[in-house]
Parts: structure tokens; sequence; C-alpha cells
């Protein structure tokens, strides 16, 4: 796969100069490209559920907080968050987290072929402030609990299986994970102000019960090389896992991490970055900054990430005006959704069904601005394969 070298890319609405950011794409070279929409067009006017869209596409609403699920006898959780889509049969799932603290955990809800609700269950129950997470190559779900000496959990999207805590992948404030199947390691993220980023190399690929935390080591510029460096104690006691390697490099709060083709994207949302790292040149670099955006930046409160097979990237954000926005490798910085009547929430857990024509997501808080107001969506249309 080639990469671009560090461009001076296009933002909807704002100078073509304003900032610059670096996107993998298929072709050996290609020019920056200009101001214009972005890959689906301007947004159009609300629809019923308050969510502006693209032409051709709509959105209805999957479950929404203390209520049950579709026909369902399940109750959907409070202030849902990070979430992600599995295969089941013809079928799929959705698995989103409960950011409460206490009691926590995360959801599922299952859909048949035609998308129809079929079921909903719990999967994770009696944690802390389970925010992000991230998929396993082997289909579990790492929820990650966002509290001061924090675990991971393992949960079984399908129900089946009970949830499974994993202290080897350190106690801190979690957020994000991200697997790397060529590495055969876990990408973690951290948030806090001058929180970390970590990895987690397991004994055994597809086991998550023993291995080495390691966290990134770097200077303190924007860009740079990059190592490795193993975490002395895990466990975070009595040094916190940030403060015991000289060298670490600092974060602004780190939040989503998606990993595809050899890149780890992470955003951070103290200083509205975006962050990819190239594992093939060990490099790291800004792949967005919003401060850099000459006028109204297009993306703030930068939050949950996730990509497409079209190397697109969906960002959402945490407060702004509630979008999530679409980075395509054309380097385009473009609102792909907007929610209206919202503000006091925050938009999380985008992840697409295995067939990538439908996009969920949550408003944490919905309308109400308290956690038993949270709103979980589906969005159907003509996605870019």
């Amino acid at each position: 796969m080639e990469r671009r070298s560090f461009l001076r890319g296009a933002v909807v609405g704002t100078s073509a100069a304003a900032f610059g950011f670096t996107l993998w794409q298929g072709a050996a070279s290609a020019a920056p490209a200009q101001p214009g929409p972005g890959p689906y067009g301007a947004l159009g006017p609300a629809d019923a559920n308050g969510i502006q869209l693209p032409a051709g596409f709509t959105s209805r609403v999957i479950a929404r907080s203390g209520q049950r699920v579709g026909s369902t006898s399940y109750t959907w959780h409070n202030a849902p968050d990070g979430g992600a889509c599995y295969s089941d049969g013809t079928g799929w799932i959705y698995v989103s987290n409960s950011e409460i603290n206490p009691s926590g955990g995360a959801s599922a809800v299952r859909f048949s072929s035609t998308g129809a609700i079929t079921g909903a269950y719990r999967i994770l129950s009696n944690t802390r402030q389970n925010c992000a997470g991230g998929k396993t190559p082997w289909n579990t779900w790492l929820s990650c609990e966002e509290v001061s000496l924090g675990y991971v959990y393992e949960a079984d999207p399908y129900g089946v299986n009970g949830s499974v805590q994993r202290p080897a992948m350190g106690r801190f404030k979690h957020e994000a994970a991200a697997a790397d199947p060529v590495r055969k390691v876990i990408y973690l993220t951290e948030d806090e102000s001058n929180g970390c980023l970590y990895r987690f190399v397991p004994s055994t690929w597809g086991n998550l019960s023993s291995g080495t935390l390691q966290v990134l080591k770097a200077g303190t510029a924007t860009s740079g090389s990059f190592t490795w460096a193993n975490v002395p104690d895990p466990d975070g006691s009595p040094t916190v896992t940030r403060d015991q390697v000289s060298g670490a490099k600092r974060f602004n709060g780190g939040e989503g991490c998606h990993y595809a083709n050899d890149t780890v994207w992470f955003t951070t949302k103290g200083d509205n970055r975006l962050w990819q790292l190239n594992l093939l040149a060990n490099t790291y670099e800004l792949a967005y900054d919003d401060s850099l955006v000459t006028g109204t930046a297009p993306l703030t409160g930068l939050d949950n990430v996730t990509g497409t097979a079209s190397g697109d990237l969906f960002v959402a954000e945490d407060g702004g005006n509630m979008e999530i926005c679409v980075i395509t490798p054309a380097d385009v910085v473009a609102p792909f959704l907007r929610v209206n009547g919202q503000s006091s929430s925050e938009i999380c857990g985008p992840a697409f069904s295995p067939d990538g024509t439908r996009l969920y997501f949550s408003s944490q808080r919905g309308t109400s601005g308290s956690s038993s107001g949270g709103i979980t969506y589906e969005v159907t249309g003509p996605f870019r394969a």
C-alpha cells in the first residue's frame, strides 16, 4: 500500500491550505484535494429523528435508555458509548458499552438478514464506566473501564460465554482498543491529559490472559520516530503506568483507536487531534489538527473513530456540533451527519454492519442531557464500497 507525503489537505468550507494531514491510498501519487463537498454531498434538512444526512440516507432509532429494545423484553442501558458489529449467520450483532459508574457493562442487539431486531441481551455486568473498547479478530468485545486503575474486560457478543477480566492488559484509565492481526498486538489509549499510547503483546495470539504491556516512546514533537518499551508494573501500583517509563510519549486525552493497513489511527480530545502511526516505518505524525484550520473547524471534540473498506475514516464528536465527520483517502474532511437538539450529549460507538451498508451510533445523553436519555441509531444508505 502506497502512502502519501504530508499534504496540505482540503476541508469543506475552509481553505485548502488550512491544515495538513496524511492518509493512505492505493495510487502511487496524487495531488492535494481541492475544497468542495464531501464524498456524500451536503447535509439535508433534519429528518423525523432530528438527524441531518446526505441525500439517499435514512435513519431509525434502534434503542432508547430505559426502554425495551424493539419487541424484546430487554431494557436498553443508560449512557450508551463505544460499540462494534459482528457477523451472526445471515444477520449481525451490534454491541454497545454503558458509561455509568457503578454498574457499567455492555449490551448487544441482534439483527436478522433484513435488519429486523430479533433479540437484545446483556454481555457484561458489574463493571465501572465502560467507555470505548475494540473488536478482536476472534470475535470478542474488549470493553474498557474509563476510571483510575480501570480494567479491560473481554466479553462474548453472542451471549454464550461469560465475560473475563484481563488484568495483564494494564490498569489505567482505559479508553479504546484496536487489534493488529499482523503484529499480533492490541493498541490501547489512555484518557488522561498526560496519558500514553500502549500496546499489549499477548503470550499467545487469541488469548489475552497473559502477555507484555508496552508504552510508546517518542520525542515531544508532533512527528518523528517511535519505539516501544515494557511497562514494569502493568497493575499501576504504586506508580501509575504512564509514569513508569522515561521518555514515554504524552498525549492529551486519548480517545478512539482504529487499526487498518499497517496504520494505527487514534484521537486526542484534549487538543482535537487525529494521530497516525505508520507501523512499517515506525513513525508517527498528526493526521488532523483543528487548531490549524482557518475559520470554523469541521471536526472538534474528536472521540470514537472507525473505518471502512474504502479507506474512509468516520470520526464521532464529543460535543462540537454533534457530527460524525468523514475523512477520505482523497484528503477531504466533511460532515457526514449532524444530530440536532442534543447539544448536551456526545456521539459514541460508530460501527458498520458487516456488509458496510448500515452505520450504528449512539447519542449518549440524547435530548435530556442525562445518562438515562441515551439513544442508539442506525443509518442506512449508499456507503462507499
